[in-house]
C-alpha cells in the first residue's frame, strides 16, 4: 500500500472511531418553543426560553439518565406575571418540565422556571432523579411537584408559587 493510501486509511479510521466513540453531545435550547419538546439526550439552555405551548408540558424528558443544564437561563410560560395563572386563579395543564416514568434524570441550575399555569417542574412515577440549584417562581400550582421514590431535591428556591384555589406552593 502506498504512503498516500495509508494516510487515507488512517484518516477514515479516525473519523469512524470519532463518530462511534459513545460521546453524546448536548442539544442546545433557546428562543421560543411552540410545541412540546421531547428531551432524549443531555441538553442545555443556551439562552432564555419562552414557551408558548398550551395544554401540555414545554419540555418533556422522555429518556432515562438525561442531564438538563439550565445554564443560568430562564424557561418562561404563558401564565400571568403576578398570579402565575391564566386570569383569576385559572389553572391550565402546562408544566415547564415534566419527568414521567424515568430514572436518573438530572436538572441542574442555576436557572429559573417561571409562569407556568400548572407546575414549574413535575416528577411523576419516577425514581432516582435530581434537581439542584433551580429557582421556581410564579407558577400557578407547585414550583416542583414530586411523585416517586428516592428523588433528590436540593438547594432549590421556590418563590410565589400556588394560587388561592390550590395554595400548594413550593416543593
Amino acid at each position: 500500500m502506498s504512503y498516500r493510501g495509508t494516510l487515507l486509511r488512517l484518516a477514515l479510521t479516525a473519523v469512524c472511531l470519532g463518530t462511534n466513540s459513545g460521546i453524546v453531545r448536548a442539544a442546545d435550547i433557546s428562543g421560543t418553543i411552540s410545541e412540546t419538546m421531547n428531551i432524549t439526550e443531555d441538553s442545555r439552555l443556551t439562552g432564555d426560553v419562552t414557551c408558548t405551548v398550551e395544554n401540555a408540558p414545554c419540555l418533556d424528558i422522555t429518556a432515562p439518565n438525561v442531564i438538563l443544564d439550565l445554564n443560568g437561563f430562564s424557561l418562561t410560560g404563558l401564565a400571568d406575571r403576578q398570579t402565575g395563572c391564566a386570569g383569576v386563579n385559572a389553572t391550565g395543564p402546562e408544566q415547564g418540565i415534566r419527568i414521567l416514568n424515568q430514572t436518573g434524570v438530572k436538572i441542574q441550575g442555576p436557572g429559573v422556571i417561571q409562569r407556568f399555569r400548572a407546575h414549574g417542574i413535575i416528577i411523576n412515577a419516577s425514581t432516582n432523579n435530581t434537581i439542584t440549584g433551580v429557582t421556581t417562581a410564579t407558577n400557578c400550582n407547585s414550583g416542583i411537584l414530586i411523585g416517586g421514590d428516592s428523588n433528590l431535591i436540593e438547594a432549590n428556591i421556590s418563590i410565589a408559587n400556588g394560587n388561592l384555589g390550590a395554595p400548594c406552593g413550593g416543593i
